[in-house]
C-alpha cells in the first residue's frame, strides 16, 4: 500500500506501482520513490483517490481549534470571503488599502479552524497582526521571527523567517495567509507556499498585478485573483481625503548642483541610447554601470535624486505644515533612513524604520494611538500594512515611483471615523526628475487631487 510521508521539505510517495503525472511528482532514483512539493499535496491526494488507490497518509496531522471571535464583515468583505469559499478556500483577495483585509483573514481562521500561519514581510506587520489574533479570539498567538520560534496553533511569521524554517513547520498548518502576498513571487521567496502542505491558501494585497509580469506565479502557489475592489467601490467606508502637491523650489546653489550631476547621468543615457520607461530600463542602466562611465553616471544619479528629495525647502514646508496641523496625527514619510532620523531630530518626533528595535517598534505606534505622540517620522518599513487608525495627514517628503508604495502611503489616513477628512502632501521639488516620480506614483489613484496634476 502507497504511503505518503513528509521529509525535508518534500512530500514522499513510497511504494506506488503506478505512475503518476509529471507536473504533480517526479521518481526519485536515490529513494526508489516519487517526490512531490508540498503545494501539491492536496492534488495527489485527489489523484490517488479518484484512481481508486488506498493509501496511508502520515504527511500531517491536521489539528482542530476552538475559536470564538465575534467577526462582523462589511458586504463586500463578506462577498470575498465567500468568493473565497467557493474556489476551495484557495485564492488572493486584491483590497485598496484600509478596506480591512485582515479583518477577513481573522474570518477565514474562524471558517477553517484548524492550525494556521500568517506570513507577513515585516516585523511591524507581525505584531499588528499578533495584536489582532489576540483581540478577536482571546489567544496569545505564536510567532517565528524577530529572535523567536513558539510555534501555536495560530502563528505568526515573517517571510524570511518562514522560509528558513520551511522544512520544519513545513506540515504543520492547515491554513497558510500570505500578507502583502505579491512579496511571494520573488525567486527565494516562492519556496514558502512551494514547500509548506497547508491545503488552505489566502493571499491578501491592495496591488496583485506586478511590474516583472510574475504574478502567475501567485497563482501557481496561493490560487488565481478571486476578488478585486478599488478605492472608488468602497468609497463610502474610507475616510473623505485629498492629495496636494506643493512644489518646492531649490535654492541657487542646489539648483547648480542638481543640474550638474542631472547633466552627466542625461548625457549617459543618450549616449548609450538608453531610455527609463519603467524598473526594467533602469536595471539595464544599473547593469551598465561597471564601467568607470557607468559608475560616474550612477553616483551622478544617486546625487541628483538626493538633491531633489532632501532640498532644504521641504524641510521649511514640513515645519509650516506640521505647524498647521498642530494637535492632528501626522505621519510623515521619507524614502530613505538617513532622512527619516534627520526629520526625527529637526521636529523631536520619533522615528520608525528598519533599524528600530522590536521594543521601540511596539512602543511607537502605541504611544501614537494613546495619544503621547502626534507625529511618527518613517522610512519604508511602514509602507505596508500597518494600521494607525487616527492619522489623519500624511506627508510624503520623499518616495519612489512605485503606485504601490503611494497607495499604501495614503491608505495609512484613510481609517474611517465621525468628521475625518484626511489629506496626502506631496512635497515635490520643482524642475527636477521628481515631478515624473510623482506623476507615475498617483496613476491608478482616484481623484481628490488638489494643487497640480
Amino acid at each position: 500500500m502507497p504511503v505518503l510521508s513528509y521529509s525535508g521539505g518534500s512530500i514522499l510517495i513510497k511504494d506506488f506501482d503506478g505512475r503518476i503525472p509529471e507536473d504533480l511528482a517526479t521518481y526519485d532514483k536515490r529513494i526508489s520513490c516519487y517526490r512531490s512539493l508540498g503545494v501539491n499535496y492536496p492534488r495527489i491526494i485527489t489523484f490517488l483517490r479518484e484512481s481508486g488507490v488506498k493509501f496511508e497518509d502520515h504527511v500531517m496531522e491536521r489539528k482542530r481549534i476552538e475559536l470564538n471571535g465575534k467577526i462582523s464583515l462589511r458586504p463586500y468583505q463578506s462577498q470575498a470571503l465567500e468568493e473565497w469559499k467557493k474556489y476551495g478556500m484557495r485564492g488572493t483577495i486584491v483590497l485598496p488599502t484600509a478596506a480591512g483585509k485582515t479583518h477577513i483573514g481573522m474570518a477565514a481562521i474562524q471558517a477553517i479552524s484548524e492550525k494556521t500561519l500568517i506570513l507577513v514581510p515585516t516585523i511591524d506587520l507581525m505584531i499588528q497582526w499578533k495584536r489582532r489574533v489576540s483581540e478577536t479570539f482571546g489567544i496569545e498567538p505564536g510567532q517565528i521571527g524577530g529572535g523567536e520560534h513558539d510555534e501555536r496553533d495560530i502563528t505568526i511569521s515573517t517571510y524570511d523567517s518562514a522560509y528558513l524554517m520551511a522544512e520544519k513547520y513545513g506540515n504543520r498548518f492547515s491554513l497558510l495567509i500570505a500578507d502583502e502576498v505579491h512579496h511571494l513571487a520573488s525567486e527565494k521567496l516562492r519556496m514558502i507556499p512551494q514547500i509548506y502542505t497547508a491545503p488552505f491558501r489566502m493571499g491578501l494585497t491592495a496591488t496583485y498585478e506586478r511590474t516583472d509580469g510574475l504574478q502567475n506565479v501567485l497563482e501557481q502557489v496561493m490560487g488565481g485573483k478571486i476578488f478585486e475592489l478599488g478605492y472608488e467601490e468602497i468609497d463610502e467606508y474610507l475616510a473623505d481625503y485629498t492629495i496636494a502637491r506643493i512644489p518646492i523650489e531649490l535654492s541657487e546653489d542646489e539648483y547648480a548642483e542638481y543640474q550638474r550631476y542631472h547633466d552627466i547621468f542625461v548625457s549617459y543615457l543618450r549616449k548609450h541610447r538608453m531610455t527609463m520607461r519603467g524598473p526594467w530600463d533602469f536595471e539595464k542602466f544599473i547593469r551598465s554601470s561597471w564601467t568607470p562611465e557607468g559608475r560616474e553616471a550612477l553616483i551622478a544619479w544617486r546625487r541628483s535624486r538626493e538633491i531633489a528629495f532632501n532640498s532644504q525647502g521641504k524641510m521649511e514646508m514640513l515645519r509650516t505644515l506640521m505647524s498647521k496641523h498642530r494637535g492632528e496625527k501626522i505621519l510623515v514619510f521619507a524614502e530613505d533612513t538617513e532622512t527619516a532620523y534627520t526629520i526625527s531630530k529637526e521636529f523631536l518626533i520619533p522615528a520608525i524604520t528598519y533599524l528600530t528595535d522590536k521594543d521601540e517598534r511596539e512602543k511607537i505606534p502605541a504611544m501614537f494611538r494613546e495619544g503621547k505622540i502626534t507625529a511618527i517620522a518613517t522610512s519604508r518599513v511602514l509602507d505596508e500594512g500597518v494600521d494607525f487608525p487616527d492619522a489623519s495627514v500624511a506627508i510624503v517628503v520623499s518616495g519612489s515611483g512605485s503606485m504601490r508604495q503611494f497607495r499604501q502611503r495614503l491608505g495609512r489616513i484613510l481609517r474611517p471615523s465621525d468628521g475625518k477628512k484626511a489629506i496626502l502632501y506631496e512635497l515635490v521639488t520643482a524642475e527636477t526628475s521628481e515631478y515624473g516620480v510623482s506623476r507615475r506614483r498617483r496613476k491608478g489613484v482616484p481623484g481628490r487631487i488638489d494643487g497640480g496634476t
